[in-house]
């Protein structure tokens, strides 16, 4: 009688935790593209297809979506929080292009005035700047909001429900001077 095997984190596949892990960072800390991580495992002689990588960084998005909720959840339960927008290319598919996609951060960090919460930071991806993405991002969170000076941001104050209060850069005030 044998034990039954321990979960893996890809059903029916012999990739390990520690694997997935090395992918996805590579991929999303150092920048590397699947196909080129394909060409280094190849290089060593580990023949793993792209898609196949693919699948396991989809994999890997699954096992972390409730981390992730958790700490977008700690983030806008807090009652200051800063609030950017980053551009970053996204395969436009069919096009053969990219367009620009966004990822809003929204960060906490109150170490300056010895607050109780440790600084994190969460992401949230919009395939425009359109201010209704972060109106969505932010339906149930009322306190300071730290921006820039996107116009957009004026959608969140004239909410009537759950009112935020905007508290702009100085860097980017300045500029009107």
């Amino acid at each position: 009688m044998q034990a039954p095997a321990p979960e893996q984190p890809v059903e029916g596949g012999y990739a390990t935790y520690t694997l997935i892990a090395q992918i996805a960072v590579g991929r999303w800390a150092w920048h590397l593209p699947l196909y080129r991580q394909a060409k280094m495992l190849a290089g060593q002689g580990i023949i793993i297809d792209r898609s196949t990588l693919a699948t396991w960084m989809a994999r890997a998005a699954w096992w972390l979506r409730p981390l992730h909720e958790c700490l977008l959840k700690a983030v806008l339960a807090q009652q200051r929080v800063y609030c950017d927008d980053t551009p970053l290319p996204v395969l436009a598919p069919g096009t053969g292009r990219t367009k620009t996609g966004r990822f809003w951060a929204y960060a906490i960090d109150d170490r300056l005035w010895s607050g109780p919460a440790p600084p994190a930071v969460a992401y949230l991806y919009a395939e425009d700047r359109k201010a209704r993405h972060m109106v969505e991002h932010l339906k149930s969170f009322t306190g300071i909001l730290q921006v820039d000076g996107y116009q957009g941001y004026g959608q969140l104050a004239d909410r009537e429900a759950l009112p935020i209060t905007l508290a702009y850069c100085l860097a980017h005030a300045r500029r009107k001077f």
